[in-house]
């Protein structure tokens, strides 16, 4: 079933035309990667979806319903959650706090039961909870966005830029994180400039080039195509 369905998007800042017409789906209980360089429209597709841009053409469905229009803090409540580019915890908080700000859609009834189950999943977060978050490292930062995201039950979590800055051995843990909340059963959509890792863990990709669809198939396929090596590989 498609829980997600892009079609013929179309964004514009200004005058510059940055995501040009592009479609794609992404079914329930998938890891769907969007990868590209920078300037490819990634996080702007990312950002659309979410309802923090407006799209200038085209059609997004979730569970088959338009969401074009719907407000952001809607769009969690259907069940879409975005754990931006940069993570965007609040630096002041303390790490539980952050958690319950990620749950404001919730039954205060629930919340406890959430956030345990948070730290099940980041036992690094359990034993910092009274921190405050900016003083975190990196990739506890990361963790504490991903936890964030989760605090709102998603359907379909949306990831952008996870190992973004991060030690290798951290990209390594947070890629398996994500592949564990995907057996757990929430839905994925990731945008990552590590193409190797991305591809590695994903059903379906699609390669973005300056806000077009330049290419798309399994993870598997891609990792093995010619011309994704040479751009994003390194081969």
């Amino acid at each position: 079933m498609s829980m997600l369905k892009v079609e013929d998007l179309h964004v514009h800042y200004g005058s510059i035309h940055a995501i040009k017409g592009i479609s794609f789906d992404v079914n329930e209980g998938e890891i769907v990667t969007l990868i590209g360089a920078n300037g490819a429209g990634k996080s702007t597709t990312l950002n659309t979806i979410a309802g923090l841009l407006k799209p200038t053409g085209g059609h997004i469905y979730f569970e088959d319903n338009s969401i074009i229009g719907v407000p952001t803090h809607k769009m969690v409540d259907k069940g879409i959650a975005l754990c931006p580019e940069g993570r965007r915890i609040f630096l002041q908080l303390s790490v539980e706090d952050n958690l319950q700000m990620g749950a404001y859609t919730r039954p205060a009834g629930e919340i406890a039961d959430s956030i345990a189950d948070v730290y099940d999943r980041f036992p690094r977060l359990k034993e910092r909870y009274k921190q405050v978050a900016g003083t975190l490292s990196g990739g506890e930062q990361q963790m504490l966005a991903m936890g964030r995201a989760l605090m709102s039950k998603p359907k379909l979590m949306m990831l952008d830029e996870p190992s973004m800055g991060l030690a290798p051995i951290l990209v390594q843990q947070i890629f398996d994180i994500i592949t564990e909340l995907n057996k757990a059963g929430t839905t994925i959509l990731l945008v990552e400039q590590n193409a190797q890792m991305a591809l590695s863990i994903a059903d379906r990709a699609y390669v973005l080039e300056t806000g077009h669809i330049a290419l798309s198939g399994t993870g598997a396929d891609l990792l093995k195509d010619e011309s994704v090596k040479r751009a994003y590989l390194g081969g």
